[in-house]
């Protein structure tokens, strides 16, 4: 054989050309199915061949049940319902947790209830000055600004802490410190 020539084609010689066709007549044999053995002749529908290769033949199901229920296990009713007469009850007591929810202040309004006045609030805030505001008026004096550019700190919103209230009963619930 030549190196680029193809491989035989497998099958008989006279079929080479009808490669993906029909057959002539249109009529395909049946396929092959690896293990299957025709009915033996004295053998009953649905029973094995004798065994071959020393093989024992396969097992058929379980055996039937005696009396039609299996023994009743320990934990589960008989079957058919329920044919005793006492009724096993037991009460199980489950112990929940108590949730603690821990409310962050900013500084922005938060939703919290007041501790105060038990309402359900939406805090007011204001702000006062704090330990941020005066270490930032320190650094400015510090970097040259002390001709009143260091009291900047104390007039911005964003330098100063802030005082959550209630606004039912005024009442101070939070503070948040910036610094």
């Amino acid at each position: 054989m030549s190196e680029n020539a193809p491989p035989p084609y497998p099958g008989n010689p006279e079929d080479k050309g009808n490669q993906g066709y029909p057959p002539p007549g249109g009529y395909y044999p049946p396929p092959q199915q690896p293990g299957y053995y025709p009915p033996q002749p004295g053998y009953p529908p649905g029973a094995y061949p004798p065994p071959q290769g020393g093989y024992p033949p396969p097992q058929g199901g379980y055996p039937p049940a005696q009396g039609g229920y299996p023994p009743p296990q320990a934990g589960y009713p008989p079957p058919g319902g329920y044919q005793s007469s006492q009724a096993n009850t037991s009460t199980i007591v489950v112990a929940q947790p108590t949730v603690t929810l821990v409310q962050s202040f900013n500084a922005v309004p938060v939703r919290c209830s007041c501790p105060h006045c038990r309402a359900d609030i939406v805090t007011a805030t204001h702000f006062e000055t704090g330990t941020f505001s005066w270490v930032i008026c320190v650094i400015l004096c510090v970097l040259g600004c002390d001709l009143g550019c260091c009291l900047i700190p104390f007039c911005v919103e964003g330098c100063q802490d802030v005082i959550h209230t209630c606004p039912n009963c005024r009442q101070h619930i939070a503070r948040w410190n910036r610094m």
